[in-house]
């Protein structure tokens, strides 16, 4: 490829989709990168090897960046109802792609998700003993979350490869696919801690795993856990100070979904100790961090003229995100 000998180049797998998007603008950025890196993206379904191949030849990226998959809209329900697809592109597509980089000698960051566990007696609510790298998946009540986690499994063995588990992304708007933007969408929620991902904090630190060819298993939330409440607690006093909501328990929730829902606090430690081997500053514990992410927000909104407390709230079914 012409002018890119000895650069960087990044290939993101997803096209328009919305974290593929955010990472396409953060390698523009000196947050993402030096300056020396080059970046593409692209729709080439996964499960295509062909296909795959082909674009990875055309390309000849340093790094391909995964964020194609399915998660179902509005939410997980639509797996249970869709395997053949979710299992297509989930499985079939995530390991094809995997495997046609490692052929290709190329590394390759998978964004995977969190939502493998659910609290039990080793790892208790409210205990603050998250589930580490190492565990075992014990949560399988949806077909999304079943499949993820012998994905997970089946890629481990491959030396090219990273996976960065997700859960409840957050952006620093309210983007449809924010797991604060469909919390407020919901007629009720349910109030259980959980591990979140403010991708304001963690998407630089992929970068810098992928870049530094990091491999293996990482949580990639922020540290703690943080319940539905206190998050709407908060979008309350920074964002919509007029916003109310109703909570209702776990047994009223499942009446009105179709697939079970992970709720779990994942443990960083091994995130922390490499961002601190990097150099980079700590990554914020989440109510700090939602803290932080709402200040932004209102700031933002502020400096468009836009007036608080003036969002349309479509209520939904609840979700918990990825």
């Amino acid at each position: 490829m012409n002018n890119t000998q000895g650069k960087e180049i990044f290939l993101i797998w997803g096209g328009e989709s919305w974290i593929a998007s955010l990472l396409y603008d953060l390698l523009h950025t000196t947050q993402g990168h030096d300056g020396d890196a080059v970046v593409h993206k692209t729709v080439i379904r996964m499960e295509n090897r062909e296909a795959v191949l082909d674009e990875l030849d055309r390309v000849k990226p340093t790094h391909v960046l995964n964020c194609a998959g399915v998660t179902g809209r509005p939410n997980v329900d639509w797996c249970e109802d869709h395997r053949d697809d979710t299992l297509r592109s989930n499985v079939i597509g995530t390991l094809n792609l995997t495997d046609c980089c490692f052929v290709r000698g190329i590394h390759c960051t998978v964004f995977a998700t969190g939502c493998l566990y659910t609290y039990d007696a080793a790892h208790p609510l409210g205990s603050g003993i998250g589930f580490t790298e190492d565990d075992p998946a014990n949560f399988s009540d949806s077909f999304y979350s079943f499949t993820k986690a012998h994905t997970e499994t089946l890629l481990k063995p491959y030396a090219n490869t990273l996976i960065l588990r997700l859960r409840m992304p957050v952006s620093d708007d309210l983007h449809p696919r924010s797991f604060l933007t469909k919390i407020t969408r919901y007629d009720r929620v349910v109030d259980i801690p959980n591990s979140h991902t403010m991708l304001h904090d963690l998407l630089p630190c992929a970068i810098l795993l992928a870049r530094h060819q990091e491999t293996g298993v990482f949580n990639f939330t922020n540290p703690g856990a943080i319940s539905h409440n206190e998050v709407l607690a908060l979008y309350k006093r920074y964002i919509a100070p007029d916003f109310l909501w109703e909570n209702f328990s776990l047994e009223e929730q499942a009446k009105v979904i179709k697939a079970g829902r992970s709720n779990c606090e994942l443990n960083v430690n091994k995130l922390v100790r490499k961002m601190d081997e990097f150099g980079v500053g700590r990554v914020p514990e989440i109510h700090e961090a939602y803290e932080l992410c709402f200040a932004r927000m209102a700031a933002e909104m502020y400096q468009k003229s836009t007036s608080f407390g003036t969002f349309s709230h479509t209520r939904s079914n609840g979700d918990d995100g990825m």
